[in-house]
């Protein structure tokens, strides 16, 4: 199953738009001002389904997510030099990043692909295209996706 995760453009805060591989919008996102990252994930009929919040004063950046109110887990950063790396502590899920930042993969803990994540190049706003091995981890997917988003964005904003 793909998404394609789009920045709205012209937006005060951040906002995306998550779409299927046929246009249609699955999801939207918002983001609130707050300490920190704060985004709320909502789906297509308005409905909150998750958020993400950065934990604030910490060495290396920490984002929890809850989807449908419930604890789904923390993405943090790995401390490493040429390739960003996060240990997410969802079923044993590792992301690792290449050299650029346009381009990621999740793993699971036996190393089989959970998603492909890859920028498109050439747009008027961010566009990234997430590529989910199984449909039933595409919310899962995204949230971690959207946190590695929000702490590239703020490591940006402060570097």
């Amino acid at each position: 199953m793909k998404l394609l995760f789009k920045q709205r453009m012209f937006s005060w805060l951040d906002s995306y738009d998550i779409y299927n591989e046929t246009g249609l919008v699955l999801y939207r996102v918002k983001s609130q001002l707050s300490w920190g990252h704060k985004m709320i994930v909502y789906d297509c009929y308005g409905n909150e389904v998750g958020m993400i919040e950065q934990r604030i004063f910490t060495f290396l950046p920490k984002f929890e997510i809850t989807v449908h109110g419930r604890y789904l887990g923390c993405l943090s950063r790995e401390f490493s030099f040429f390739r960003p790396a996060y240990n997410i502590d969802y079923n044993g899920w590792h992301a690792e990043g290449s050299f650029m930042e346009w381009d990621y993969q999740i793993n699971d803990r036996n190393g089989a692909v959970v998603a492909e994540i890859s920028k498109q190049l050439f747009n008027w706003t961010d566009t990234y295209v997430i590529d989910v091995a199984d449909p039933a981890d595409a919310l899962n997917a995204l949230m971690f996706v959207l946190a590695i988003d929000a702490e590239k964005c703020s490591r940006d904003s402060h570097g």
